[in-house]
């Protein structure tokens, strides 16, 4: 059968399952705020999302806000991180894991990842470690926790603070405790394509109550929450999230344990079919993790398996058969212009001076997988079985005629190579 790609019929014709996910229960709870003409910060079902979320992860608190880049403000900033005190962050997340340091006037220090979990390495954040560090954020990529034993093990030793992003790990377990317990503060994203959304919002998380009464003070203009509407004690902003995010969010928290329980057995099923087939490397499950949510899926690409096709030009192929999936980051978080010389430092106070000379930086296993990573999003194991064997069936169809492909590509290679004459 021809490729969809060549003008033959596609694999799957139906897109995969939607996302967000919503029902009644979200039409009625955002009716039950509108009527309540509580629409902000200080709405009831802010406090109830809160104590809703704070017990699903077994921790004492849980403040809201705005969104999940704010959140990591809030926890660095209840910190107390000083200009220039290094941050030892990985080059795989979304930018805000860096920018948040760089906002509160820290430096981020970039450290390689393990190649299985795109997570940090312990040994790279060992080899990082300098008189300045003052902290290390353990990104829970794709939903997967970081090896929080090693890294809060050198937290301990070097008396650094220990933060979690979780933004891909609601719901989240390492050895049967959740994640948000090891560190000293874990913050959280609701953004439109994470496992419980609102569109936008965020939270941190934290078992201690003098760090939850900072953040909620930054979060709240510095107020004090006995304090008075007027009464302001330190320098904050208004980050609150609102009565209409809460009560979307409530009802996404109900639903979150049998997406999750959905998504593990589609991953499961779809790992046993994948075993079999060439060129395509999922991690083995690590057994430390006690529950994982499944937000992304990285595979690994070995073009040698499909003739030398490259793995864009497979994703082309791969998405006009009805599978939408993606590559891995373009490039590591180092790479982006904001880390370039003339951009650098972001304050001019002159405590501010980075380690490492991030233009010509270049983390081996990070670097690989920009170029040899695909990415299955979460949606696309919340159907049923048979859209997994769609999937399945996507790759198998691209592989038989990955000699239709390789044409193909030498074509575009033939053409660039003649537009440079």
């Amino acid at each position: 059968m021809e490729l969809a790609l060549l003008g033959g019929p596609p694999v799957r014709k139906k897109p995969l399952s939607d996302w967000p996910v919503f029902s009644r229960e979200e039409e009625e709870s955002l009716l039950e705020v509108l009527r309540s003409r509580a629409w902000g910060g200080y709405s009831a079902e802010v406090k109830e999302f809160e104590e809703a979320f704070a017990r699903l992860h077994g921790v004492r608190h849980a403040i809201s806000c705005c969104n999940g880049t704010v959140a990591l403000e809030l926890a660095l900033r209840a910190l107390k991180l000083e200009c220039g005190e290094e941050v030892i962050v990985p080059p795989i997340t979304f930018i805000s894991t860096a920018t948040a340091v760089m906002i509160c006037h820290g430096v981020p220090v970039f450290a390689d990842i393990d190649p299985a979990t795109l997570n940090l390495s312990p040994a790279a954040v060992r080899a990082s470690i300098t008189p300045r560090t003052r902290a290390i954020i353990a990104v829970h990529f794709g939903g997967h926790p970081a090896d929080v034993d090693a890294l809060r093990a050198l937290a301990v030793r070097h008396d650094l603070t220990l933060i979690e992003d979780a933004a891909h790990a609601h719901g989240a377990a390492w050895q049967g405790t959740p994640v948000g317990n090891f560190g000293s503060a874990a913050t959280f994203s609701f953004q439109a394509f994470k496992l419980a959304t609102a569109g936008e919002g965020g939270a941190v998380l934290t078992n201690s109550s003098a760090l939850a009464e900072k953040v909620w003070s930054y979060c709240n203009l510095g107020r004090h929450k006995d304090g008075g509407w007027y009464g302001h004690f330190t320098l904050g902003s208004n980050y609150r999230l609102t009565g209409f995010q809460a009560a979307i969010l409530s009802a996404q928290l109900k639903r979150l344990p049998e997406q999750t329980r959905v998504r593990q057995e589609n991953v499961r099923y779809f790992r046993e079919q994948v075993r079999s087939l060439r060129g395509l490397t999922l991690p083995e499950d690590d057994p430390r993790v006690s529950n994982h949510p499944h937000y992304l899926l990285t595979l690994r690409y070995e073009p040698e398996a499909f003739g030398g096709v490259d793995r864009d030009l497979f994703l082309r192929a791969l998405q006009a058969e009805g599978i939408p999936a993606q590559p891995t980051y373009p490039y590591p978080l180092y790479r982006n212009p904001l880390f370039r010389k003339r951009s650098l430092p972001p304050c001019g106070c002159g405590k501010w001076s980075a380690p490492q000379d991030y233009e010509s930086l270049s983390l081996p296993e990070s670097e690989r997988v920009c170029k040899d990573g695909i990415w299955l999003e979460h949606l696309m194991f919340l159907g049923t079985r048979q859209e997994v064997d769609d999937i399945v069936a996507a790759f198998e169809k691209i592989q038989q005629r990955a000699d239709k492909l390789l044409q193909l590509q030498e074509s575009f290679h033939a053409l660039a190579a003649h537009s440079r004459v």
